[in-house]
């Protein structure tokens, strides 16, 4: 007997519940750092954060009369991703806008999840940092205001590698602490969530890139740089948290190293060359909007056929 169904044939236990809840697993570390460092603002910031953006898509299907789909835990998801993002210095209604446009402009309009073509979290937060750009970069702790690692870099200083390692520095809630997003990254990996492919690319072409600009504009180039480039800023977080996100990265091989390239190529580029020191959010964002291109470009061949014969055939199919 022969037991015949439609594909997909490979089935898996995981569901989108259970991945979500690993990913905010994950991400109790580098938060409960910054709780843990920024005080009792940074928690209120996080759970305004995630209840804006569970409350926010409740809302919205329940206007438009769609399931209610918060139960999988992407708004929650969303909602720490943001938080990550804020500066310990936000207000309580910075989250509540970041969620709503994340929430409802970047996803929702689009179909929920699955159809989203942007990061919702990171769509928030560049709404914030366009919108409110002096309260988004006020990284002052206990009152007092000092640059963050990347600033003070790209100003010709230097940073203590074990402060940027431990997170004993000014900047964003998650960001802080490269220790713990490597302990929430190496959770991610074990339990097979993430794929370090787009990861690792990422974080070592912006490093090689910013090397390579470095060297052509002739300033000094150091292995203490380029590892506090690594682990300073959003790039540790951004790697495994953000660009890895299921819907908005490539699913083919060859477009994931494609897109991880293009990242680190951003990424370098905002860093050394733009304004600001930062530039992880709109390199990701960027692309995002060029998956589908990526895929389109990166499909692989069906087996036993040839590209030269699928070509000829598109061809004559257009004739």
């Amino acid at each position: 007997m022969y037991n015949v169904s439609v594909s997909p044939h490979v089935r898996d236990k995981s569901s989108t519940q259970k991945i979500m809840l690993d990913v905010a697993i994950a991400l109790l570390p580098t938060l409960g750092w910054g709780v843990y460092k920024f005080g009792l603002n940074a928690l209120m910031l996080i759970l305004v954060s995630v209840a804006s953006c569970v409350i926010f898509e409740t809302l919205f299907e329940l206007i438009t009369k769609k399931p209610i789909t918060v139960f999988d835990f992407s708004a929650v998801v969303t909602g720490l991703i943001i938080a990550v993002n804020l500066p310990p210095t936000a207000t309580w209604w910075m989250p509540v806008l970041g969620s709503a446009f994340g929430i409802v402009a970047a996803k929702m309009l689009f179909g929920g999840l699955g159809q989203n073509f942007m990061n919702p979290a990171l769509a928030g937060r560049c709404f914030l940092v366009i919108s409110f750009t002096q309260r988004m970069t006020n990284f002052a702790v206990d009152g007092v205001s000092s640059a963050t690692p990347l600033a003070e870099m790209k100003a010709g200083g230097s940073v203590d590698l074990l402060t940027l390692f431990l997170g004993n520095h000014g900047g964003c809630i998650g960001e802080v602490s490269a220790l713990c997003i490597l302990i929430g990254a190496a959770y991610l990996l074990i339990k097979k969530i993430i794929s370090p492919v787009i990861p690792c690319i990422y974080i070592l072409s912006t490093v090689a890139i910013i090397a390579i600009i470095r060297l052509i504009s002739g300033d000094e180039v150091t292995a203490q740089y380029l590892v506090s480039q690594a682990l300073s800023g959003g790039l540790l977080v951004g790697a495994f948290f953000m660009a890895t996100d299921y819907v908005t990265s490539p699913i083919t091989n060859k477009g994931k190293v494609v897109f991880a390239l293009i990242l680190g190529l951003l990424t370098a580029l905002f860093r050394t060359l733009g304004s600001t020191a930062e530039g992880v959010s709109y390199a990701i964002i960027i692309g995002n909007l060029l998956v589908p291109l990526i895929e389109k470009k990166t499909v692989p061949l069906p087996f036993g056929c040839e590209r030269v014969k699928i070509i000829k055939t598109a061809k004559e199919e257009k004739k």
